[in-house]
């Protein structure tokens, strides 16, 4: 079940609401959390319905493993590695067959010389997301850091549906004391303003940008011309830049907003990453969950304190590798990781020197590099990606003249004017606008913020005919 949707925002939504907070209203506070599990469960089966079973099994034998854990003494080391050790294969397991058990077929058959026919699974949804709070949760409990949650509180935590196909990546020491606190269980008008608004912020970025930036983009990249020419190549890889920003932090605001209806708060995933100097301060504004993830349980698994400082680049780049792997099963994945564990292993060790380039260059720089990496990243196979990267440089099909080149230009732009709008438009939104944290930090319910989350709701609700998937949704 997507959120742009009419069935989601006038059927499933105020019916999963006005139940919770009319069950809380009775004082039936614990039933009005499983009402909040049950449709949670709902949303998570409407999208992925032959996975469902899997998805409760997971949940349950997660909570099992990680109540054990707490349960188990200290003298009972070698049992609880082992326990740890069977809990997070468990986890790794289910997501490696969904996700990667084609990409191992692919490779097996390239090195082998045989046909093994691939299995075309599907994957089901938001099982990279779910599979890493679980992960968390379990090394949490091993470390000791994790209290014994009641399954009530822990299947919230889990299940609770704003974050639970495509994020945020919620961790259960910031939730948990959320969803065992009352008085979050009472309507809150400020909380539902401000969630209105910040969902309105989030719809608007998918329907209005997004959606045409990425079909635009799609086209290209699909049937990709043997000699594209340079226009084509830079103008549909900044779409695609632009584009996957604006469906990702859009579904991030909006699932922001859904929690804040329930007083709920989810941790923000962006910080207007496009504004970014080098390629370290991108990925500290760019899906920050994550990379607090990734920092909390792979970066400090690698990299020891007071160690050389060349282990820094060890772990970045494992991270990174890591990181890679994760966003897909595909060898340009994981290049892609590479790629920026190294930008970013760069930016630090310049740090290091105290060295930095003029602030314009800085942006700029970071600017080009994040779309280069995109078209790694969106590219069907490396052979894709360089006809792309080739195209980029293809002075040529510009014109040998001043007249010429300007003639080209005009032409393109002319020819995809609605789009080259929407493109404008929103690199002005990710340069010169706040982001929607600062929005949301400065918000007050007044008529006028109300009046501009009506329009801009009212204008996605025209355009919720066409619907189109997030870019994650099955990821």
């Amino acid at each position: 079940m997507i959120f742009s949707t009419y069935r989601f925002i006038f059927l499933f939504l105020p019916v999963t609401f006005f139940g919770y907070f009319g069950l809380s209203h009775l004082k039936q506070y614990t039933l009005a959390k499983i009402w909040l599990i049950i449709m949670s469960f709902v949303f998570y089966a409407a999208g992925s319905p032959a996975f469902f079973p899997f998805f409760m099994g997971s949940v349950f034998g997660n909570y099992i493993c990680g109540t054990s854990l707490i349960r188990m003494q200290s003298e009972q080391g070698i049992q609880r590695k082992l326990l740890l050790a069977v809990g997070i294969l468990g986890n790794v397991g289910l997501l490696g067959y969904y996700k990667y058990t084609d990409f191992f077929i692919e490779n097996w058959n390239f090195i082998t010389g045989q046909s093994v026919p691939l299995m075309h699974i599907i994957l089901p949804i938001g099982i990279s997301f779910f599979t890493f709070q679980l992960i968390a949760f379990l090394v949490d409990c091993y470390r000791g850091e994790c209290e014994q949650y009641d399954i009530v509180n822990y299947l919230l935590f889990i299940t609770f549906f704003p974050q639970l196909i495509v994020g945020p990546i919620i961790h259960h020491s910031e939730v948990v004391p959320q969803f065992e606190d009352r008085k979050n269980q009472i309507l809150n008008p400020d909380n539902i303003a401000k969630g209105l608004f910040l969902f309105s912020i989030g719809c608007a970025k998918k329907i209005l940008l997004a959606d045409p930036l990425t079909t635009s983009a799609q086209e290209f990249f699909n049937a990709i011309p043997s000699n594209p020419g340079m226009l084509a190549c830079w103008f549909n890889s900044i779409s695609y830049t632009i584009s996957y920003y604006f469906d990702l932090s859009g579904y991030a605001d909006m699932a922001i907003g859904l929690g804040l209806l329930f007083n709920i708060h989810i941790p923000q995933n962006f910080d207007s990453p496009y504004k970014a100097r080098n390629f370290q301060d991108y990925w500290r504004r760019w899906h920050m969950t994550l990379s607090r993830f990734l920092s909390s349980y792979i970066f400090r698994s690698v990299y020891k304190h007071g160690s050389k400082y060349r282990n820094y680049y060890i772990a970045t780049m494992v991270t990174f590798l890591v990181s890679g792997f994760w966003h897909g099963a595909g060898w340009t994945f994981v290049v892609w990781g590479l790629v920026n564990g190294a930008l970013v292993c760069c930016a630090s060790w310049m740090k290091r020197k105290n060295m930095s380039f003029p602030a314009p260059l800085a942006f700029a720089l970071t600017a080009v590099g994040v779309v280069l990496c995109r078209v790694l990243f969106v590219a069907n196979s490396f052979g894709d990606a360089w006809t792309i990267y080739r195209g980029m440089f293809n002075f040529a099909s510009l014109g040998t003249s001043l007249s010429a080149v300007a003639a080209a230009v005009i032409g393109f732009f002319r020819w995809r004017k609605t789009i080259t709008a929407i493109l404008l438009a929103g690199i002005c939104i990710c340069w010169f606008l706040p982001s929607s944290k600062k929005l949301t930090d400065r918000f007050k319910p007044t008529a006028l913020n109300a009046v501009y989350a009506s329009l801009l709701m009212l204008i996605c609700l025209m355009q919720m005919n066409k619907v189109v998937q997030f870019l994650y949704f099955q990821f």
